[in-house]
């Protein structure tokens, strides 16, 4: 018996030493942790439980057969985050350059299967040079078996991908169809061709980083959500994250106690918006001062900046945000935020996460480059996804809420359950000095300005929306905390469905 135990370490050993020490010593030198290493940091303490140490590949051709390495290249198992169970996968760099193999893929497969059938988070850790090229069709075959578990995960339980080094070619598509991408600057990148094929195909020279590093990603194509600095800020960070998410789309979001009041006043929210109404204000603050205890993640920080996504908690339980950003292109809705904010509302309804939307906007951004991008597709995205999520939906109008930017922001005609408007708001068609100019159009200046005037008295508030019944009551914004979280209460207990169907069609 006691053979069997030292044969059962020694192989575990085998399968714990990766690649060896001069690959492991290799990938310290770049800043990275190892995939068991990352595992560590990612899960509660002695949490972890591996699946397939032992599992090995089963190429014979160009000499793999002389090289087999226990687990090959992808450690897997599950684990606890706070407590509360999640799959994971991690690549091994130090293994075949994490590369993906059939055998690779079955283990991926394994613990999706897993996760899909008890209803919990996937969590894929990607540090991966593509797929074995040794193995032909076969590693093709295996990255298609993953895909179509990303595609049956999806809406289900969430996924969440965090790309800690090279992630390209068709390995990029996996990480592309999860909920969250998380990168790390410097040492992780993802593109579907690398810099050699751009010289060669286009005769253009480029950097990974500048091809499809952390920052490309997070700023200019928004593939990634949001990018850190190193390994163990990334993973702490996914560790913050995904307590703010259900366990599946049949579990409600965890709740976590809190001592903030559920009536807590804020006496400075009343002078937040300033008097001139061109004037711009941040909207962070405003979120801050609503959520529990101030704490709120934001997604995309660093792309789409005129709105903001993000989860935050009301009484301990995680609400979605959606807000206009004044300080950034005056809050207006341009391709970048319709995308950014239609994808976040999607993810909010598949598991059941309450909306809250602070509405600022004057418009939709005119000019050539937005409409022969294709504003008017990815304008209807985000209209789309507002009016078919069936979750509790508040809306508080800080300011303006202009022409179809306002029925759009989650507005009372596209099912808002509360709709409230601070005494700030200016619920209109356009602005003032444009419509007068419009309907008084040859009149003199003088004319011009009295009928802006005129036209500011009459429409410049919320007032003419409420007496239709289209904003449900004017707040003081220093009880804006107190009124959502009444919602909320109300709202738990929400049941409404949408006309049976396949699948929509949403504008993409």
């Amino acid at each position: 018996m006691s053979s069997t135990i030292a044969e059962l370490e020694r192989r575990r050993a085998a399968a714990r030493a990766g690649g060896g020490e001069k690959r492991v010593a290799a990938q310290h030198a770049k800043g990275k942790l190892t995939a068991r290493e990352r595992l560590d940091v990612l899960l509660d303490e002695g949490s972890f439980e591996e699946v397939d140490m032992f599992v090995q590949h089963n190429c014979v051709d160009f000499g793999m057969a002389e090289q087999v390495i226990p687990g090959d290249g992808v450690v897997t198992g599950s684990g606890t985050i706070n407590g509360r169970l999640v799959f994971v996968f991690s690549q091994d760099f130090t293994v075949f350059g994490g590369s993906l193999s059939e055998r690779h893929a079955q283990k991926i497969c394994k613990v999706m299967d897993m996760a899909l059938k008890v209803g919990a988070p996937v969590i894929g850790l990607n540090d991966s040079g593509g797929a074995r090229i040794q193995e032909g069709v076969a590693s093709l075959g295996g990255y298609a078996e993953v895909f179509q578990r990303n595609v049956l995960a999806s809406g289900v339980v969430p996924q969440l991908s965090l790309i800690m080094g090279p992630c390209a070619g068709g390995a990029v598509y996996s990480p592309a169809m999860t909920d969250f991408i998380f990168m790390v600057k410097d040492s992780s990148y993802m593109f579907v061709t690398g810099p050699d094929v751009v010289k060669t195909v286009t005769n253009e020279v480029v950097t990974q980083e500048a091809l499809g590093g952390a920052v490309t990603h997070t700023t200019k194509t928004s593939v990634a959500d949001v990018a850190f600095e190193d390994d163990i800020e990334a993973l702490l960070a996914a560790r913050d994250f995904i307590d703010f998410l259900p366990a599946s789309n049949r579990e409600a979001a965890p709740e976590r106690p809190t001592a903030d009041a559920w009536d807590r006043i804020e006496p400075s929210l009343d002078t937040l918006v300033p008097a001139n109404a061109n004037q711009p204000y941040d909207m962070h603050e405003l979120i801050r001062k609503v959520v529990d205890e101030g704490d709120f993640f934001e997604i995309q920080p660093a792309h789409g900046g005129n709105i903001l996504c993000g989860f935050g908690r009301m009484e301990g339980r995680t609400v979605g945000i959606v807000a206009n950003q004044p300080i950034v292109l005056a809050g207006v809705l341009d391709i970048n935020a319709s995308r950014k904010a239609a994808r976040f509302v999607r993810f909010c309804d598949a598991f059941e996460i309450p909306i809250v939307t602070f509405v600022d906007v004057p418009g939709f951004l005119p000019g050539t480059a937005q409409e022969h991008n294709g504003i008017i597709k990815h304008g209807a995205k985000l209209l789309f996804a507002y009016a078919e999520a069936t979750v509790p939906k508040i809306t508080v109008i800080t300011r303006k809420a202009y022409g179809g930017a306002y029925d759009v922001m989650a507005s009372k005609h596209l099912r808002g359950d509360l709709n409230y408007a601070w005494p700030t708001a200016e619920i209109a068609v356009m602005g003032a000095k444009g419509a007068v100019e419009i309907i008084f159009r040859g009149r003199t200046p003088d004319e011009i300005a009295e009928r802006t005037a005129e036209y500011e008295a009459r429409f410049a508030n919320p007032f003419v929306a409420a007496s239709k019944g289209f904003v449900d009551e004017v707040i003081q914004p220093h009880s804006t905390r107190r009124r959502i979280a009444l919602g909320l209460r109300k709202l738990r207990g929400k049941s409404l469905e949408n006309p049976w169907k396949k699948h929509d069609n949403i504008p993409l």
